[in-house]
């Protein structure tokens, strides 16, 4: 692993850095740049949209700022290292915040579960819903911190790049049940349904279904408790500027409004891409941070052996989502930073929105109102939120330009009868991401909110690989490769590049 901190560059002659261009600038994409930076590249990123980020931009409307996608920092040290290899400490420039209690997940009925990493609190949490459940709790997380030591530290920035590498850790796989469903290895420990629904949903956050997920994935668990759930002050885009600084002072350069339309390649190796509008930008490695699926099939023109256009046509994709982002005039000061509302139905719902690609008048919904921890992000007695909803893929073929507003108004009525009293009337902003404007925005295949469905034949080496096995000097970041979606998965998919990327060899 890296660990010197790149050193200055002489600027008074021409840079004659090897050079990787980097497509896209989400949170894989920008770590990647750092990376590559730090160890000797001279890095160029290509972001097709008119502001950084990728899914981690940032909406401004009415004096409200709303993160548009992640909102929840995890393992924060995968940042700090990025920090450290440009000689800096994050701290000087973000200020990370630890949520307490994680999250709250609400039952229909009202009763609420406080999750959090104090281990105390949660055995008393569990103890109010089932006493007999709590050693059975014990044991989970005690087989959740096997797992993330095995999944996360030792496996989680390894790449698999050939089968053999896989079959080393098909023994551990099958150990800790990664074989199995999440919610079947909660199902394993704990009995109350109400508590197997609380530890197996964390799958939901990287797109993922509890009942089909790997339990491989039990290791988020673990990992939040480990290294606690944080916001950053300013919200998520102030980890987006950070990178980006970091960034342009290695040298780098970032350009917005840069529309890659294929990756050229000569000879079986990717030797830098086409634009949009014809320009061409030589490399000596490309970087992808795009959708995988739209790497391979439309970048590469889905001709390439493993990954081509069947394939990628028969592979299973995450869920869609549906973001409701709105501002009010007034506070609701009791309606925590997090929140869970579960719905009446769990594993029906899920199978809806995963198998049967059928939007269901029900839903479950993750509400983040970021102005409980930094009132900032809003004007003064006013409150910022987003919620979110899954919702099928644009496999189930909804028309969202004609159901966006109806399912809208559904969700308003029902947090306007559960946590939200009178929102229809306090409303000053709002306005809506759909899975089409994931296809359109951000060229997710099938509108998916998170690439890949993460299940076991869709993990490790049976997903992408993070050096291109078709087309040499090709690399990819971000969630649709090894690890994964999610902050820890995308970063981690930066380091794997310290394995798989050649040292720069700057020319006398």
């Amino acid at each position: 692993m890296l660990t010197l901190a790149a050193q200055p560059r002489d600027v008074s002659g021409p840079d004659r850095r090897p050079h990787a261009v980097v497509i896209g600038s989400g949170f894989g994409g920008l770590a990647a740049a750092v990376r590559l930076g730090a160890r000797g590249y001279r890095v160029t990123v290509l972001e097709r949209l008119e502001q950084w980020g990728g899914r981690a931009r940032v909406h401004r409307r009415d004096g409200f700022t709303f993160d548009a996608g992640p909102t929840i920092v995890t393992a924060p040290f995968l940042f700090e290292e990025l920090w450290r290899l440009c000689g800096r400490e994050m701290r000087d420039d973000i200020a990370l915040v630890p949520m307490l209690p994680f999250y709250r997940i609400r039952f229909e009925d009202g009763q609420s579960f406080a999750y959090s990493g104090d281990r105390a609190a949660m055995r008393a949490e569990v103890a109010r819903f089932s006493p007999e459940d709590v050693p059975g709790y014990e044991r989970f997380m005690a087989h959740s911190e096997a797992v993330c030591r095995v999944g996360f530290e030792e496996l989680g920035h390894v790449p698999f790049g050939n089968l053999p590498s896989m079959l080393r850790i098909a023994p551990d796989l099958l150990r800790l049940s990664g074989h199995r469903s999440v919610y079947d290895v909660v199902a394993r420990f704990i009995r109350n349904e109400r508590l197997r629904t609380i530890f197996s949903f964390h799958p939901l956050l990287i797109g993922g279904n509890p009942f089909r997920a790997s339990g491989i994935y039990c290791l988020i668990a673990h990992l939040e408790r480990q290294w606690g759930v944080h916001f950053a002050m300013g919200g998520t885009g102030r980890l987006v500027e950070g990178l980006a600084g970091l960034i342009r002072g290695q040298g780098g350069t970032l350009r917005c409004g840069a529309d890659v339309a294929r990756i050229r390649v000569e000879g079986g190796s990717a030797t830098g891409v086409v634009l949009a509008g014809g320009e061409t930008i030589p490399a000596d490695i490309v970087v992808s941070n795009a959708d995988s699926a739209f790497t391979y099939g439309t970048l590469l023109g889905g001709a390439t052996r493993r990954w081509n256009t069947r394939r990628l046509n028969r592979a299973s994709s995450s869920m869609g989502l549906f973001v409701w982002y709105f501002g009010t005039r007034r506070k609701y000061p009791e309606v925590d930073h997090h929140t869970i509302l579960m719905g009446p139905r769990y594993r029906g719902l899920l199978r809806d929105i995963f198998e049967r690609k059928h939007l269901a008048e029900d839903f479950s919904l993750y509400l983040h109102r970021p102005t409980a921890t930094d009132p900032l992000l809003a004007p003064p007695d006013c409150d910022a939120f987003y919620v979110l909803a899954p919702v099928p893929n644009l496999a189930g073929g909804q028309d969202w330009a004609r159901l966006a507003e109806p399912f809208r108004q559904r969700i308003a009525r029902a947090l306007e009868d559960s946590v939200l009293p009178g929102l229809t009337g306090s409303l000053v902003t709002s306005f809506v991401t759909t899975p089409q404007d994931f296809a359109d925005d951000f060229l997710s295949f099938r509108g998916s909110g998170f690439g890949l469905e993460p299940v076991l034949t869709q993990s490790a080496w049976f997903r992408p690989h993070n050096r291109s096995e078709d087309v040499a000097n090709l690399f990819l970041v971000g969630a649709g490769t090894h690890p994964g979606a999610g902050l820890p998965g995308v970063l981690s998919s930066a380091r794997v590049l310290d394995s798989v990327v050649p040292d720069a060899c700057v020319p006398a």
